[in-house]
């Protein structure tokens, strides 16, 4: 087993899943099994970079966890005391036999919590926002900005969702096939969040998280193993594969974001692209296409093309209309707008980008100052890119973004002579 990056945020998103799921299978309490595992985590971080990562990681945060349970039963000091020595004596030997009867369910764990918090207990919003904070491991702000919410409205949220989960009694285990069914969208809707954060973080200084989308696509895998003749399943791994296949080619030496028509198109990897165009091409003559499946084949059309001016914008427009009766949210119009001025002009798209001025969900998002300046400066308007492309600037909180909008107004504002 590869040994877990050290950092807590890392072990959150690489262990946490499995060490959940294991604490509440044994203790039946989420929200309490949830403050458990972060405390274990935490203990984890400061511990083992002094004594070494113990040889069974897993089972080690199973343990400690689960000692912080029982010990809330008991006095706060008595619980401090027993808790301080399992932290710092569990021997080697001890972890090995902890996690004997955790192994058989290791692989099975996140995705059993993944469809545990999207129970038809919880609202849809809900179960969406508690499966990012439990499975993927996203804050609450980024959870919130995904959603376009207030973080405080989010955090009631994620608690309310805790709370319903405790009192509902939700068995800890795979849900039939009939509860699947019920769960599945949500579900579905979860992991591409996951994955979209992973791939471009809402803050912070990296452009990308790639562990967060590799574990995306893992629960995926596990999804359309369970599910094999589900189309959007097979369309959102399609989606991802696609998506992250231009990851390498998408920042460059120093961080910095490289825009998809800038980047070296050999960078991109052969073997995710093959096996995403596969799936999709095997999943579209099925019968009824979805959401994903429809964004998986934009996808495949970017990626096929060797290079951008060969993107064919036309067919992109085409299934973007399709998209926007199935799904019709901002982002999507906010990518129909940018087709639509690939294909007819800068001013077509600009026209399409008004309609989203008076979208509550839009205000603040840097994604339309953005588009709208990339458009604005391709219409002619420098001053209009140059003043878009700073708003935009101002309103991210990832810093790769931030530098890419900032470096453009720069650019143009050399090239104008102030």
């Amino acid at each position: 087993m590869p040994l877990p990056d050290l950092r807590p945020e890392r072990l959150l998103r690489e262990l946490a899943p499995q060490v959940l799921g294991a604490v509440i299978r044994r203790h039946r309490d989420f929200a309490a099994a949830e403050d458990a595992v972060q405390e274990a985590l935490i203990a984890a971080s400061r511990q083992w970079p002094q004594e070494g990562v113990p040889a069974n990681p897993r089972g080690w945060l199973i343990h400690v966890a689960s000692r912080r349970l029982t010990d809330q039963v008991r006095s706060e000091s008595a619980r401090r005391r027993r808790e301080a020595v399992v932290v710092s004596l569990v021997p080697a030997e001890l972890q090995l036999a902890l996690a004997a009867d955790e192994d058989a369910g290791e692989q099975d764990d996140a995705l059993i919590l993944l469809f545990m918090c999207c129970h038809p207990a919880l609202s849809t919003s809900s179960a969406i926002a508690l499966t990012l904070r439990a499975v993927g491991g996203l804050t609450t702000g980024e959870i919130a900005r995904a959603f376009l919410v207030p973080e405080a409205t989010m955090g009631q949220r994620i608690s309310r969702a805790k709370q319903s989960i405790k009192t509902s009694g939700v068995p800890f285990r795979l849900p039939t096939p009939e509860e699947r069914a019920q769960r599945l969208t949500a579900v579905l809707h979860v992991l591409y969040l996951i994955f979209n954060e992973g791939y471009t973080s809402s803050s912070g200084p990296a452009l990308q998280r790639s562990d967060l989308a590799s574990e995306a696509i893992r629960l995926t895998r596990l999804v359309h193993a369970q599910l094999p003749e589900d189309g959007e399943v097979a369309g959102l791994l399609a989606l991802m594969l696609l998506t992250d296949a231009r990851r390498a080619a998408r920042s460059g030496p120093e961080g910095e974001l490289v825009p998809l028509d800038e980047q070296d198109r050999s960078r991109w990897d052969g073997a995710a692209i093959a096996e995403g165009v596969a799936l999709i091409e095997a999943t579209l003559p099925r019968g009824q296409v979805g959401p994903y499946q429809l964004q998986a084949a934009i996808s495949a059309l970017h990626d096929e093309a060797p290079r951008a001016e060969d993107t064919d914008w036309p067919q992109i427009l085409a299934l973007y209309a399709v998209l926007l009766q199935l799904a019709d949210n901002p982002m999507v119009r906010l990518n129909h707008a940018i087709a639509t001025a690939m294909v007819h002009g800068p001013a077509a798209g600009l026209e399409l980008l008004a309609s989203l001025d008076g979208d509550a969900r839009m205000t603040g998002n840097h994604r339309l100052e953005a588009v709208r300046a990339h458009l604005l400066e391709r219409a002619g308007d420098v001053a209009g890119a140059i003043a878009g492309y700073r708003r935009a600037a101002g309103r991210t909180a990832s810093l790769p973004e931030r530098d890419y909008l900032l470096g453009r107004a720069a650019r143009l504002s050399e090239r104008r002579g102030g």
